[in-house]
């Protein structure tokens, strides 16, 4: 038997905007009842694998396919063949031997989909150089709980949502990626020198020419006017902190602070992927102020990410005799 077309998860726009909808609601219900599935039991094993650091992802993911029944393997690649050179196409054809789905934080794009070419399970990207699309499920998440009237995904469309900081970096293109392909309208605003790559911004717009969302590109802060949600991400990513660039002086200017959260809506939250260090990319008083939902944020990594576990294993074509 052979299982054709797997589905996986390696950037956001794997998940159309209907699909991205279903797998919001899941979170939703998953955090009223965490133990209310049980996809892998048995139980089934998940590989979770670290290229790169990691507390909540490698936490989430941990307790999430436990709660979901199943036996988390989380290793660091290093410690495995591939610290040693075996391809990442052995590698897939293998663990798919053994477990039932795998979640990989790796460094380049090009990694996760080239173990896609021989997984027959599907795999979810942790985090790559590209996009951290998992990250922008839990955002979506928790501006449905505290942005919407009714709580539904579905209200999420026309929102307006704003990212400060370093926008060449994988958090800005998921933000446009997945904020687009749900119906936000997403304003990435950078300095000129650390603008979204185009070809980012293009793949966005033709997401966001299916959900009747913005994508938009400014160096102004004043751009903030009339946002729901506020948001940034440290200065310097991972694997950016010997490049030579001076990473601190040009972001100076698009701090989060109280007056860029004042030019938001008065009701606009604040959310940061974190680890966030205060007096940087945010000041203090907003990240530890009555506005700041960083705290449901990461928590619900662990709820949308167990949705999107589910969602894939319910997803995935059917065997060929």
């Amino acid at each position: 038997m052979q299982i054709t077309q797997v589905r996986h998860f390696l950037a956001d726009d794997d998940l159309d905007h209907q699909e991205l909808l279903e797998v919001l609601r899941l979170a939703m219900e998953l955090k009223q009842d965490r133990y209310s599935r049980e996809t892998f039991a048995g139980p089934q094993s998940v590989a979770v694998l670290f290229d790169k650091t990691s507390t909540r992802t490698r936490f989430s993911f941990s307790a999430g396919i436990a709660e979901l029944g199943g036996h988390p393997i989380v290793t660091e690649t290093g410690k495995s063949q591939m610290g040693k050179g075996e391809t990442f196409q052995d590698t897939g054809a293998v663990l798919s031997r053994f477990v039932s789905a795998i979640v990989w934080r790796t460094f380049a794009q090009a990694n996760l989909e080239a173990m896609a070419e021989t997984a027959t399970v599907p795999i979810v990207n942790a985090l790559s150089d590209d996009f951290h699309p998992c990250q922008i499920l839990a955002d979506l998440q928790t501006i449905v709980e505290h942005c919407t009237p009714d709580s539904r995904p579905e209200q999420l469309c026309g929102l307006k949502a704003v990212y400060l900081g370093d926008g060449d970096n994988n958090m800005a293109n998921s933000y446009m990626l997945g904020f687009a392909n749900a119906g936000v309208d997403i304003t990435i605003i950078a300095p000129e020198k650390f603008q979204p790559k185009q070809q980012f911004v293009d793949r966005a717009r033709v997401v966001a020419e299916q959900t009747g969302a913005t994508v938009a590109v400014s160096a102004d802060v004043a751009d903030v006017e009339g946002a729901d949600v506020v948001i940034t991400d440290t200065w310097v990513s991972m694997g950016m902190e010997n490049d030579g660039v001076d990473r601190r002086t040009p972001f100076l200017p698009y701090q989060v602070n109280a007056a860029v959260m004042a030019k938001a809506k008065p009701e606009a939250i604040f959310l940061h992927c974190l680890p966030a260090y205060r007096g940087s990319e945010v000041s203090a008083d907003v990240i530890d102020g009555p506005r700041s939902r960083v705290f449901d944020e990461a928590e619900n990594r662990l709820h949308a990410q167990k949705a999107l576990l589910v969602w894939l294993m319910e997803h995935q074509p059917a065997e060929e005799k």
